[in-house]
């Protein structure tokens, strides 16, 4: 998206991106300061409820657990809370650091808090499409929070706006919204089945009302959520790494097709619908994933290492140094190397203050965005072979970038090695795929990339590579959506309209 001269660095840099990151935390409410021992649980001082001096503990831990989940989204940010009587909600456009100002979080009173980091995939950028989104009624308040995406949102949304209910927004959580406040009268746990026995697709719901948390993810697992242990109460978070952010502790994964709510009682637990396969994201171990996150019981750093000690198995090459692409394919040139015994070192280093927006006013600046991005330490590759690992391909155009980068900074030979199988196809549950047009390895098959991008030699880690990589780190075994490799998906989907994903 291009506004005025200012260049939106994402939409053009050659990756995959995911929609976004949730948050839940519920911390209890005693009647009464008790004394407690050194170890025990500390109590949240009882206050009145919608009062100024009341704590905002909730909200600042949403806050800090969602710094660690930026990297899920940059286009928006919000957190709701509810002090038991009414919600309070803050969100605009924009990262954590922009949206959030000490005096937004002391004005989120509330022991109840649902946060969430969006990139937009479904609905375009703006405030309207920002979340939580929250929907009041004579009923009470309901607030949601949605990773993933509905295959089948605009059925439900012409479905809703028959019966009378209008839209403020483009996104596909408002249909959520939508759905569970229409059933609110049956009861939270009822409108909560109904609506997600409706909604098709890939989602991990963070829901909050005015006294309970709740947390569901979908039958196949596809995005991840996971609950943790914090002082005084419980959290929701896309990734453990959230979680240990605030000093909590990881408890379990929500298992597919699993409903959490958490209130005063504690946590209880159901499952709604039928058993399925579990199919979770694969891309999360590939790249979307922060490398200190555990994801159902499988290390995203480990996963990485294994990819790339698989790749070295399957393609490897004579070379004088093996290098990574940061941040994220990192760690498997750290295992490529380690599988070959070929040094590894530092040789590519990434500006980390370009922020969202950069100001490239015509085609060829932004077109050599890569270059102020990423630049090669000379020392490390002049006059070496070089193998330089990637965890994916999708346009071309950063790679072939790179290539120039370390061929300037001296490099004898470029090959180019990638932690994951050629994207050939799109993605229907939350990620940004460019159309199959614009994805290279559709079009090209591998020798032709290879000369597309001026390296010296090519290769992609096989699927069965990259899923025993995965499996490895967790013995018990689990399933995983690989349909942005082989066109095979969870469930059926809609085919490609005018070219466009939906």
């Amino acid at each position: 998206m291009q506004t005025g001269c200012e260049y939106m660095v994402e939409d053009k840099e050659d990756k995959l991106r995911d929609e976004c990151g949730v948050v839940g935390v519920f911390l209890n409410v005693r009647k009464n300061h008790e004394h407690k021992s050194d170890n025990a649980e500390t109590p949240i001082a009882p206050q009145k409820a919608g009062a100024d001096s009341m704590s905002y503990a909730a909200a600042s831990q949403a806050y800090y657990a969602l710094y660690c989940l930026q990297h899920r989204g940059q286009d928006s940010a919000g957190i709701a809370v509810s002090d038991s009587v009414s919600i309070k909600l803050h969100k605009d456009t924009g990262t954590i650091a922009e949206v959030f100002k000490k005096e937004h979080l002391q004005q989120l009173a509330g022991h109840i808090a649902c946060g969430h980091v969006r990139y937009a995939t479904a609905g375009n950028q703006s405030p309207e499409n920002a979340q939580p989104m929250v929907q009041t009624s004579r009923l009470g308040g309901i607030a949601v929070a949605h990773n993933g995406q509905l295959i089948n949102y605009e059925q439900l949304r012409e479905m809703l706006e028959e019966t009378g209910s209008t839209f403020l927004s483009s996104s596909d959580t408002e249909v959520i919204v939508k759905l569970i406040a229409k059933s609110y009268k049956k009861g939270l746990e009822r409108a909560l089945t109904d609506t997600i026995q409706m909604i098709k697709g890939s989602f991990a719901l963070v829901v909050m009302t005015e006294k309970t948390l709740i947390g569901a993810r979908d039958p196949n697992g596809i995005r991840p959520l996971c609950l943790g242990k914090v002082e005084g109460g419980w959290m929701l978070a896309s990734e453990s790494c959230a979680i240990d952010a605030v000093n909590g502790s990881f408890v379990r994964d929500i298992q597919p097709g699993e409903i959490v709510i958490i209130n005063e009682d504690g946590v209880l637990s159901f499952e709604f619908g039928e058993h399925t396969t579990k199919r979770s994201c694969i891309f999360e171990y590939v790249y979307f994933a922060r490398p200190d996150s555990i994801i159902d019981g499988i290390s995203v750093t480990q996963a990485r290492e294994r990819m790339g000690a698989c790749l070295a198995k399957e393609s490897g090459v004579p070379a004088d140094v093996i290098i990574g692409v940061p941040d994220s394919g990192l760690g498997a040139a750290l295992g490529y190397a380690r599988a070959t015994g070929i040094p590894y070192a530092i040789g590519i280093v990434k500006n980390k203050y370009i922020g969202r927006t950069f100001i490239a006013p015509t085609q060829k600046e932004r077109e050599n965005m890569v270059f102020v991005k990423l630049n090669a330490v000379r020392s490390v590759v002049n006059g070496k072979r070089v193998v330089v690992i990637d965890d994916s391909i999708v346009r071309g155009t950063t790679s072939r970038r790179l290539v120039q980068i370390l061929r300037r900074a001296g490099a004898r030979e470029v090959h180019f090695r990638i932690s994951s199988p050629p994207v050939k196809f799109p993605c229907y549950f939350g990620i940004n795929t460019p159309t199959r047009g614009e994805l290279i390895s559709s079009q090209h098959n591998e020798a032709e990339i290879c000369t597309e991008i001026g390296a010296d030699s090519l290769a992609f880690i096989s699927a069965e590579g990259m899923m025993e990589a995965c499996r490895s780190c967790n013995p018990e075994g689990y399933g995983f959506c690989k349909g942005c490799f082989t066109g095979e998906y969870p469930m059926s989907v809609p085919g490609e309209l005018n070219g466009k994903r939906m």
